[in-house]
């Protein structure tokens, strides 16, 4: 849900916040924020877990990176891992048949590789070659594959049965095609995974129990599937 700024100071959730909003209105009645959540307990349950590992691991650990680490320093790291992760989407504008999608990737990739010196740079953007973002996930949704039950993932956030399975298949992807070579450098691979999920928390702007409603969870179960919906439609 997935930028995940300094850490403000956060109260622990309270109970109210994490009532469904079902016990607010009449049984009979409709609302625009239902959304097909058959698993509701075990995923609040992960909500909060996510909360506290976000509170107590995550937000020190990208404050500390942002505290020690230069402006220029992180604008490069973010974009050397914004130009890997333009091979998934690659790979997924060409599954979905999209052409003029799949050259701009294709001519991202090589400038920022060759001309951006390995992705630290971005010229692409610059000459107006524009980014995409497409996973597994919005393959299967253009497809016609639906939502599936709504999941919230440990770590991970909000998701839903079809953009798990995406996950899955793009991570299992990378890790075949294996463009840095980490099977020969498992230390490597490590470093990459950490300053993965650092850099996506330093570009989250979102903070639990931050949003001002009492039905936050019902609010980011609304927001997050609507914006995976305006994704496999664009």
């Amino acid at each position: 849900m997935l930028a995940l700024s300094g850490c403000a100071a956060t109260s622990p959730p309270q109970s109210q916040a994490m009532r469904p909003v079902s016990e607010y209105v009449k049984p009979e009645a409709t609302y625009p924020i239902d959304i097909y959540d058959p698993i509701e307990g075990f995923n609040r349950g992960m909500y909060r877990f996510n909360f506290y590992f976000d509170k107590y691991l995550f937000l020190p650990v990208t404050n500390t990176y942002e505290t020690v680490t230069p402006d220029f320093v992180e604008k490069r790291i973010s974009n050397f891992l914004a130009n890997i992760r333009q091979l998934t989407t690659l790979a997924n504008c060409l599954l979905q048949l999209k052409p003029e999608q799949t050259m701009d990737t294709v001519g991202r990739i090589m400038i920022n590789t060759t001309f951006g010196i390995g992705g630290l740079w971005d010229p692409a953007t610059a000459l107006g070659v524009r980014q995409h973002k497409e996973d597994f996930g919005q393959t299967l949704g253009h497809y016609g594959v639906g939502n599936g039950p709504y999941l919230v993932l440990p770590l991970f956030g909000p998701s839903n049965l079809r953009d798990t399975t995406g996950l899955v298949t793009d991570t299992a992807a990378f890790n075949m095609l294996d463009p840095l070579n980490f099977e020969d450098n498992e230390a490597l691979g490590m470093v990459y995974v950490g300053l993965s999920a650092v850099d996506a928390r330093h570009r989250v702007k979102f903070r639990y129990f931050e949003t001002g409603s009492p039905f936050e969870y019902e609010l980011v179960r609304l927001l997050y599937s609507k914006y995976r919906q305006l994704e496999i439609e664009k």
